[in-house]
């Protein structure tokens, strides 16, 4: 695995975080993926495993961040949902339906990570600026726009988990089929 030492641990706990969830992601775990050694992860991350955690979740939230307004730059906000949803069938097919997202996976690791659930809400918020920003520029109205971010969001981070529940992608196909219908009915009001 090419890269500083830094960054392969925030890809390794990417990786890890995504397939096994915030408390699922040992150490022991890290250092096997990462193929760095213990003491690497506490030169790099003083904090330890959290800090090494709210760290990846900030990263991949942002290297999201940037895909997804790459997706969303000078396109129909259905083209930028449908390659989107297409992103996440890739991402589901080929870890053969045991990796979701990284940042779901901090938010519901609160528990064990206070600040990668703070940081999960801070990347999902700039993740509904960009929709928001897409939206308007489609014709969305500036007070329909933020709920339909969210409601965006919601839909394909819920219909990640029920693809990987039921190891099939008709969830994500269902939600895009009701996303596009209203995003279409959102831009094509007066």
């Amino acid at each position: 695995m090419p890269g500083s030492v830094r960054s392969r641990l925030i890809e390794s706990a990417v990786e890890l975080i995504r397939r096994n969830g915030v408390p699922g992601t040992a150490v022991s775990g890290l250092i096997d993926h990462s193929g760095v050694s213990r003491r690497s992860i506490y030169i790099n991350f003083p904090g330890g495993k959290k800090e090494l955690i709210d760290t990846s979740v900030t990263a991949a939230g942002g290297t999201m961040g940037e895909y997804i307004r790459n997706l969303t730059e000078g396109r129909s906000p259905v083209e930028a949902l449908g390659d989107f949803i297409d992103f996440w069938k890739r991402i589901l097919i080929e870890s053969d339906f045991t990796a979701g997202c990284p940042i779901a996976a901090g938010a519901y690791g609160g528990q064990d990570v206070p600040d990668a659930r703070d940081s999960a809400g801070k990347v999902f918020h700039e993740w509904e600026i960009i929709l928001i920003s897409s939206l308007v520029d489609n014709g969305v109205s500036e007070d329909s726009a933020p709920a339909l971010a969210t409601t965006v969001i919601s839909a394909i981070e819920g219909a990640v988990m029920l693809c990987l529940a039921a190891q099939e992608l008709a969830p994500l196909e269902r939600v895009q089929q009701q996303m596009e219908m209203l995003i279409e009915a959102n831009t094509s009001a007066p």
